[in-house]
């Protein structure tokens, strides 16, 4: 059998910063997909290159995100048996996931890619870049069940408290990626669609490499034919789980969508200083989610095992790194966020700079927020609170919605640098509210 990680006992910063730390350095090889695509589109392509990636970008946080928060929520049903020791609810909830992923890839692929030219007139591509961008997006949409597979097969590594191996298959598929970009783009001169075709190929290559190594050493873990015989409880404890996840995700993403539309409209300079600065907020962002992510599976085993003040002691302590976090991310990007962004597109455009730089210094002054956001949100997750999260997400969307019909057209890129950061402090006063009134994990 392979690597497994119990964490109801031992101390809990340890236990989640180990989990961390691999999953930490497995986000920068992720982000290496779309900052290797920003790069040599900028350095091989020029400007136009990376405004037809930025403007898609939207679906692309949607299909990534859909696809991570889905067997996010699986793998909290999995941690949750793998902590109560129930192997047989263990092998059934795996059988769930692989039902539930086959379908959900299938319909979306195809509705996807029949209704893209429609969900990028919506977008407002500018004409100038809506061919190359289409090209992009559509090997990308083509090629999800490649980050469907992925994701579920990591999910169950990491539901077992295995969070190293999915890092080495990641590093592998962005050693291809880097290659095959290369080779496409600067070679072969495909365009975006090479540097898609690159990333969908990586990704592939990831998901064969993990759903191998589980089928090889998890073996007894894993479900045999009569546990596909699936009953109605545990597909819908399996359903509400990850698609609470994946919407509490994608009900954000969709407001994106709208936001989206409205930067697109504000000109090709201003989607290359929307694309570069997202690129560094995501790249700032990983350390966040690297935290939060092994505190969803410390979580769900501890709850299962029903160690509920130890869960209470954890989320302070988990709530601190996050914040910390935030405040040194802040302070890297105050003095260095100008040259970051030249050094990632080669623009020299004094515009695209500026813009940038003004969108990063006002999101990174609520990096706290959103730590301590992400903190809280996994942890109710975890322990099964899903409708708060979600209700969370849903005023996100809203204000999203808002800012993207109204008050970009009206006042312009400032607001597109104010609306998320304003949604993160909200949404944390929020969370913080309930944890308070309602007490989920007891105290005093």
């Amino acid at each position: 059998m392979g690597r497994t990680g119990d964490m109801t006992t031992g101390r809990p910063v340890r236990l989640i910063l180990e989990f961390a730390i691999p999953l930490f350095i497995g986000n920068i090889f992720q982000q290496i997909y779309s900052i290797v695509d920003t790069m040599i589109a900028g350095y091989n392509l020029g400007d136009n290159a990376i405004a037809a990636i930025g403007a898609t970008s939207s679906l692309y946080s949607l299909m990534i995100n859909f696809a991570s928060g889905l067997n996010s929520g699986y793998g909290i049903v999995l941690s949750r048996a793998f902590g109560a020791k129930d192997q047989e609810g263990f092998k059934r909830s795996v059988a769930a996931a692989v039902v539930l992923n086959t379908t959900v890839t299938a319909a979306l692929t195809v509705l996807s890619l029949v209704f893209l030219r429609l969900l990028m007139g919506v977008l407002n591509v500018p004409d100038g870049i809506f061919e190359e961008a289409y090209g992009y997006i559509s090997i990308i949409l083509g090629g999800m069940i490649t980050t469907i597979l992925y994701n579920m097969f990591a999910g169950i590594l990491r539901a077992m408290g295995n969070s190293r191996t999915p890092l080495y298959f990641l590093i592998l598929s962005c050693t291809v990626n880097l290659s095959l970009d290369m080779l496409f783009v600067a070679v072969f001169r495909w365009g975006v669609q090479g540097a898609a075709a690159a990333t969908v190929i990586a990704q592939g290559v990831s998901a064969l490499c993990a759903g191998s190594y589980v089928v090889r050493r998890y073996r007894d873990m894993l479900p045999k034919k009569e546990h596909f015989h699936l009953e109605i409880p545990i597909l819908r404890e399996m359903a509400a789980s990850g698609f609470a996840m994946a919407v509490m995700l994608c009900v954000v993403d969709i407001g994106s969508v709208i936001y989206q539309r409205s930067i697109n409209s504000l000109g090709e300079l201003l989607i290359v200083a929307h694309t570069a600065a997202r690129r560094l907020i995501g790249i700032f962002m990983m350390p966040l989610s690297s935290i939060a992510a092994p505190y969803s599976t410390f979580t769900g085993q501890n709850w299962g095992a029903g160690k509920k003040e130890r869960i209470r002691h954890s989320l302070i302590q988990t709530m601190a790194m996050e914040a910390g976090w935030g405040i040194f991310s802040f302070l890297m990007i105050f003095c260095f966020g100008s040259m970051a962004v030249q050094l990632l597109t080669n623009t020299s455009d004094l515009s695209v700079i500026q813009n940038a730089q003004l969108s990063l210094r006002i999101h990174f002054a609520c990096f706290p927020a959103l730590g301590i956001l992400l903190a809280l949100r996994t942890a109710l997750q975890a322990m099964g609170r899903k409708l708060v999260p979600v209700i969370s997400s849903t005023f996100e969307l809203a204000i999203k919605v808002i800012a993207g019909l109204w008050l970009i057209p009206e006042f312009g890129y400032l607001c597109v640098c104010l609306t998320e950061p304003v949604i993160w402090v909200v949404c944390m006063l929020f969370l913080i509210a309930v944890f308070i009134v309602k007490k989920p994990v007891g105290g005093t």
